[in-house]
């Protein structure tokens, strides 16, 4: 039986036209971006399509706004560690309780190393951020937020705009982890107060070990990695061509897919939803019924240790997770679950355009017969879409109901 891979916000299948794209760059168009001959040019030529290319998908102003790096976790640490440098009056952090390890790890490094101090905002039981106590953390001595523009676990979206707006008030500098966001949502950053925004290939069908920073035109940026002139002068390195041609490539087949991710993927999600809801007792929807990313359904299964139904849906031949694929290896719930008060097991389920209606069917057949095994006998009880403490009755359009009793 075909596998069905349901796991997108770990990483996604890289496009055969990415593939493609890639491919000259390692065989025929192997020059440096920096030489100035013709197989240098070439290669400098394809890094300035994918810096346009991506340009175009978060609707940056200019494409040297782009700066091209490893991946989401240098583009974070480069935000984040620049801003104090260039601030270096200003010694506070603000971040949610649920940012991804990429920006946690390194708040907490710089608290145990440096003169910082670090305001972790909390958030509701569907996952949504305390604004009263973003507000009140907002200070002159805060040099950066950094709030991610969806929780790559419960797909809940943050009003980033908003955030943004105010950090300037405040006159600090704002910095969004758009990993899960970027080709799911459509954005337009020149229309907000967005400073820095970082994205990775490997989320949006391209390759992995490649991604990008967007500076907004007159912040000021400090490089982290000195070296060459490469980048402007902002990411020393020779430039991964390859990579940044796929980059670029994948940016370019996300804006065209895009309406595809709110539409029929959407449409897909919200149907393995219901089914499960509908089929297991005892289940809920983590996160935020409105503002969620259109792909990702996180379910929590009540009397269930939720490391285990991916493990069995695993040797049915379905790849889904319990959490992060960055935090797989603790033994410790979610960080995220725990700062929304969830106490039950979760797993969360990502699609992407690769999905159809015969992925959806096979894990309702399979899922039901699995949470069975793992409860043992379980007594029945109401499913419910959102947790027990926000059945407020607010419904989505069309026929589904947010929360059902």
């Amino acid at each position: 039986m075909r596998p069905v891979y349901l796991d997108n916000n770990a990483t996604t299948r890289v496009d055969p036209e990415v593939v493609q794209t890639m491919l000259p760059f390692f065989r025929d168009r192997f020059g440096n971006p920096s030489s100035t001959h013709d197989f240098g040019a070439s290669a400098f030529a394809a890094v300035n399509k994918a810096r346009l290319q991506l340009q175009a998908l978060i609707g940056a102003e200019l494409d040297h706004e782009i700066i091209f790096t490893s991946g989401g976790t240098e583009s974070d640490n480069a935000a984040i560690l620049s801003a104090l440098e260039v601030l270096p009056s200003r010694t506070e952090i603000l971040i949610s309780a649920v940012e991804h390890p990429a920006v946690l790890t390194l708040c907490t490094h710089l608290e145990k190393t440096r003169a910082v101090t670090v305001h972790r905002i909390p958030v509701d039981r569907q996952g949504r951020l305390d604004l009263d106590a973003y507000r009140a953390a907002l200070s002159p001595r805060v040099a950066i937020v950094s709030i991610m523009w969806a929780n790559n676990e419960t797909g809940t979206i943050f009003p980033v705009g908003e955030l943004a707006e105010l950090a300037k008030e405040a006159g600090a500098l704002f910095h969004t982890d758009a990993v899960q966001a970027v080709g799911k949502v459509p954005m337009d950053l020149k229309s907000t107060a967005i400073d820095m925004l970082s994205l990775s290939g490997h989320k949006l069908h391209g390759p992995k070990g490649i991604g990008a920073l967007f500076v907004k035109r007159g912040v000021p940026f400090r490089s982290m990695i000195k070296g060459g002139h490469q980048e402007h002068d902002r990411r020393g390195g020779t430039e991964n061509t390859p990579g940044i041609a796929g980059l670029g490539m994948a940016a370019q087949l996300a804006l065209k897919f895009v309406d595809d991710a709110t539409t029929r993927v959407k449409s897909l999600r919200d149907r393995l939803e219901d089914g499960i809801l509908q089929r297991v007792p005892n289940t809920f929807v983590n996160g935020d019924p409105l503002e969620r990313l259109p792909n990702t359904a996180n379910i929590g299964f009540a009397h269930v240790e939720g490391d285990r139904i991916p493990l069995l849906l695993s040797r049915a031949g379905i790849a889904c997770s319990s959490g992060s694929a960055c935090t797989s290896g603790s033994l410790e719930s979610s960080h995220v679950l725990r700062a929304m008060k969830t106490p039950h097991g979760s797993v969360r389920f990502s699609l992407a355009r690769d999905n159809g209606e015969a992925d959806i069917d096979r894990v309702l057949e399979v899922l039901p017969p699995i949470v069975e095994k793992v409860r043992g006998s379980p007594s029945p009880g109401p499913a419910r879409r959102g947790n027990e403490d926000h059945q407020s009755g607010l419904g989505q359009s069309g026929s589904r109901i947010d929360f059902l009793s």
